[in-house]
């Protein structure tokens, strides 16, 4: 179960806080991480970070084509993430077998843009990934803010996206039991987990993720 309400304690001065963000896909997380970084936050996303160690050139591009077969490399050159995407999703091996080389990957770069907002003085640093816990970047964090909103909410808002209900529903599936894993990958842990519920209108949603952003930001600079 994920806790509620946490009381930050003050922060070293001159070191950002970190708020991770995760949830489910179709949930608000980018939309979250927008507003937090027109507020003075650097964001890092994850998921372009992951796009970046497995682009042509990269030691994860090979490594990728090397576990899963030359059958996702696509015309251009680059992986067919459409096509890989389809495996992934429908086989819960398959995905085991990605995460092990993207995020090994993914951490080092995170760590070392965490270093460079503290460097420009950011008062706050989001990291946005849905596998945070997983791929080992909630213990980077100060708090993890699970980002969530009811299953209407979620399949309306991936089939604005354009993404076709079949697909939607296997990247649903594919991710069943995040807030269970997320819960206890954090549970003995000094990082505290809280719910952000976005199943409201984008103002209610907005209103919710400022009033954290005061209660998180302003109280750790004291």
């Amino acid at each position: 179960m994920m806790a509620g309400q946490h009381v930050p304690e003050p922060r070293p001065a001159g070191r950002p806080i970190v708020i991770g963000l995760t949830g489910p896909i179709g949930c608000g997380k980018s939309t979250v991480a927008a507003w937090l970084g027109e507020c003075g936050a650097v964001v890092i996303d994850a998921d372009r970070i992951a796009r970046g160690v497995t682009a042509p050139g990269e030691p994860g591009h090979d490594q990728v084509l090397a576990k899963f077969g030359e059958r996702f490399r696509g015309r251009d050159g680059t992986l067919d993430r459409a096509a890989l995407a389809r495996l992934v999703f429908d086989d819960e091996a398959a995905l085991r077998e990605l995460e092990a080389i993207v995020h090994p990957l993914v951490r080092p770069r995170i760590v070392a843009q965490l270093g460079d907002a503290g460097r420009v003085g950011a008062p706050a640093v989001v990291v946005e990934a849905i596998k945070l816990v997983e791929g080992g970047l909630g213990e980077l964090c100060d708090v993890v803010w699970f980002v969530h909103c009811s299953p209407e909410a979620q399949r309306s808002r991936l089939t604005s996206r354009g993404l076709e209900v079949e697909d939607g529903a296997r990247r649903i599936n594919a991710q069943a039991g995040i807030s269970e894993r997320a819960s206890a990958g954090l549970s003995a842990g000094r990082v505290p987990l809280e719910p952000l519920e976005t199943s409201g209108s984008k103002e209610e949603t907005k209103a919710a993720v400022m009033a954290r952003w005061n209660r998180w930001v302003a109280a750790s600079e004291k």
